[in-house]
């Protein structure tokens, strides 16, 4: 049996015009600024307006950790956007923008996949609405202003050996990690040590993903904490006076954008902040326009739920008020059976035994998710080469579980082979009442936090502070910064700190390796193992075998 590429059906999309899709959420097309022909941003004018309505019922899409074997999460979460339309609900979709780094590095593109995709799939994956470049110029701006700040007398007294503000570039480049900036005399500046972050980790993008309007973003941006002074004492981006300038250059990227699926279903696209060290979720600005604007929105979070959903409930929905109606955790038969020890070459033959072993992963998101309150659907999203007993032993485990399991199609079958996912999770929204929360208060400590996340949601033991730690984190409470939240930055491939423990393992600790202080985004970064902010390119990257074909068409991208 052969099958379309991604690249090919999205090729072969009948999109419908942008203003068409607009029409369906009620935008006036006066109201959107079209970026060509299929896509565009909504006014802010327009989200004004609609802020007195009712919201809609949010569903969050979120999965096992990853595995080799794939989970498809992007892609449930647009096939069942597809499949609520499809049984006459009026459902929208939420989802992160790609990042040009993973882009041309591991994974090659991320709009969906197979009959549940959003287009159009190569704008979306390389410039889009140009977005990204704008958060790393308004970053890269910050970063220019603090080195002439100090250039020309430095009046705030940073003390260079104390710049916390590194540099960003939307590419993944090892050999920008660690540099030495401003060598080559005195006309260049007083050389000091400084490293680049993929733009995706900026504490720019994760606050353009947060803030309810542009003046929330430029207080935001003014909160940043770029050095220290020898004493210790923080200096702020507002000291530098660059937030205004900030802004001007995120003026049109705060504004989300609005596409559509294979089946034109309206889909915005906005924002997308690493999901390891910051939040991992589209923006709050383009999540809540949406629930204005239809009866159902499906989001989903970044990574397994132990890292993507646990930030939408504890910093997203806490941030923003919102609250999850249900949870579809994503799960395939070939991850249980990777997570039950089969080796990726084997996972083709029916395996039932290792499928029931590999199950303990999602049983343990499954009591996790839970315990915020909310109901669950596991979505079990269809390979070819799944047999009919293997689905059976994990819906048998998802029901002793206390949740249900649907098979779901969309991969192959688009919005029909979604609608019973679709049918299962309005019938949970209308049956189970969400009594949603997140898993610690405000006031709660800022090291018992991080404690809460290791022991209530990994299951290790404890999360291993050293007194350097806990000292800062008690000095950043004492600042007043006691009652953020905290972003755990750890791998996503397992519930502990080694990406090969797969399962529910147990009986491991969290080693801490050092705290961050997001006082504009408003979160305490927590990176936990071996977690790089700037990726690197792997042996044989993506962008080898990405080219323009003869007909001027865009190759090897999906």
């Amino acid at each position: 049996m052969s099958f379309k590429t991604d690249i090919e059906i999205a090729r072969e999309a009948n999109k419908q015009p942008i203003q068409e899709i607009g029409a369906k959420l009620g935008i006036a097309s006066e109201h959107l600024l079209p970026y060509g022909h299929d896509k565009a941003k909504v006014s802010q004018e327009f989200i004004n307006s609609v802020q007195g309505r009712e919201n809609g019922k949010l569903i969050l899409v979120t999965a096992i950790n990853p595995t080799p074997a794939g989970e498809g999460k992007t892609t449930t979460t647009v096939g069942l956007g597809d499949g609520l339309n499809a049984i006459g609900k009026n459902a929208c979709i939420c989802i992160r923008e790609a990042s040009l780094g993973p882009n041309f590095g591991m994974k090659g593109g991320a709009a969906g996949g197979g009959m549940a995709q959003v287009v159009p799939m190569e704008d979306m994956n390389l410039h889009f609405t140009g977005d990204f470049h704008a958060i790393t110029s308004a970053h890269s701006l910050l970063s220019a202003m603090i080195d002439n700040h100090v250039y020309w007398g430095n009046e705030c007294e940073i003390d260079v050996r104390r710049v916390v503000w590194r540099r960003v570039v939307d590419m993944n480049d090892r050999a920008l990690r660690q540099i030495t900036a401003s060598l080559g005399g005195v006309a260049n500046g007083f050389p000091r040590e400084a490293g680049f972050d993929i733009t995706v980790a900026s504490e720019v993008m994760a606050i353009l993903c947060l803030a309810k309007d542009l003046k929330d973003l430029e207080k935001r941006l003014g909160d940043m904490i770029v050095a220290y002074r020898r004493d210790r004492s923080p200096v702020y981006c507002r000291d530098i006076k660059a937030e205004g300038a900030m802004t001007v250059l995120l003026k049109d990227a705060m504004q989300p954008n609005l596409v559509q699926t294979l089946e034109n279903n309206p889909a915005f696209v906005h924002g997308g902040p690493f999901a390891n060290i910051a939040h991992g979720c589209n923006s709050v600005i383009a999540t809540t326009t949406a629930l204005k604007l239809a009866d159902y929105v499906v989001t989903e979070a970044g990574f397994g739920a132990d890292l993507g959903a646990e930030k939408f409930m504890n910093i997203k929905c806490r941030k923003a008020g919102l609250a999850p109606s249900v949870v579809v955790c994503v799960a395939t038969v070939r991850a249980m059976k990777m997570n039950g020890g089969v080796a990726k070459a084997d996972l083709g033959a029916e395996n039932v035994s290792a499928v029931q072993a590999g199950c303990a992963n999602l049983g343990r998101h499954i009591e996790n998710l839970k315990s915020f309150g909310v109901p669950v659907v596991v979505a079990i999203n269809h390979f070819v080469t799944d047999t009919e007993a293997e689905v059976q032993a994990v819906k048998e485990y998802v029901a002793s579980q206390g949740a249900e399991a649907v098979l779901s199609r969309h991969w192959e079958l688009g919005s029909e082979g979604s609608a019973d996912l679709a049918r299962k999770v309005v019938e949970v929204i209308d049956r189970d009442e969400a009594e949603f929360a997140p898993i610690y208060p405000d006031e709660m400590s800022l090291a018992d936090k991080v404690q809460t996340i290791a022991q209530k949601i990994y299951r290790a033991d404890a999360a291993v502070m050293d007194q350097k730690i806990l000292g800062q984190l008690q000095l950043w409470e004492e600042q007043g910064y006691g009652n953020l939240p905290v972003c755990m930055a750890k791998t996503q491939y397992s519930f502990s700190t080694d990406p090969n423990q797969r399962g529910a393992p147990t009986g491991f600790s969290v080693p801490v390796r050092e705290v961050r202080l997001s006082a504009g985004a408003g979160f305490i970064v927590v990176v936990c193992g071996e977690i790089m902010t700037m990726p690197g390119l792997p042996r044989v990257p993506s962008a080898e075998n990405i080219r323009l074909n003869a007909d001027g068409q865009i190759e090897g991208l999906f």
